[in-house]
């Protein structure tokens, strides 16, 4: 199964995505891709993912504009609020879905408070992702 993860900044959830849908199953062909990509994946979502070992610090955000051309099973995309526009992939795909999730980015406070917003997103990402394993 091949599987493209969609959002604006390919920094935080989509990068999430990504690593817990390859942590659930090897076989899958996962990738992310954003309309905007970040220059490197937020580091706050890096460390999140960390506590549950998962590493995606290596990950780099890529555009949506490569993929295009290729074919998947699910284009999934998971931005969500009026001030994120979600993109559209034109490629050959079977199933088209959005599962959005609040943006951590726009958390505010202590870094503990932030990287608890962080955490709450990551565990929602793991909970909602976890149908596509096995």
């Amino acid at each position: 199964m091949k599987i493209l993860i969609l959002c604006t900044g390919n920094s935080c959830r989509s990068q999430m995505a990504e690593g817990f849908l390859k942590s659930f199953d090897s076989r899958l062909e996962v990738f992310s891709a954003g309309t905007h990509p970040a220059a490197h994946p937020n580091p706050f979502a890096v460390e999140v993912m960390k506590e549950v070992g998962i590493d995606i610090s290596q990950n780099r955000p890529k555009s949506v504009y490569q993929f295009v051309n290729d074919s998947f099973d699910y284009v999934i995309t998971v931005c969500d609020g009026a001030k994120e526009v979600c993109p559209v992939f034109t490629g050959k795909v079977k199933h088209r879905l959005h599962i959005g999730f609040p943006d951590p980015a726009d958390a505010v406070g202590t870094i503990e408070q932030i990287l608890n917003v962080y955490r709450n997103t990551r565990d929602q990402i793991r909970e909602r992702f976890s149908n596509f394993h096995g």
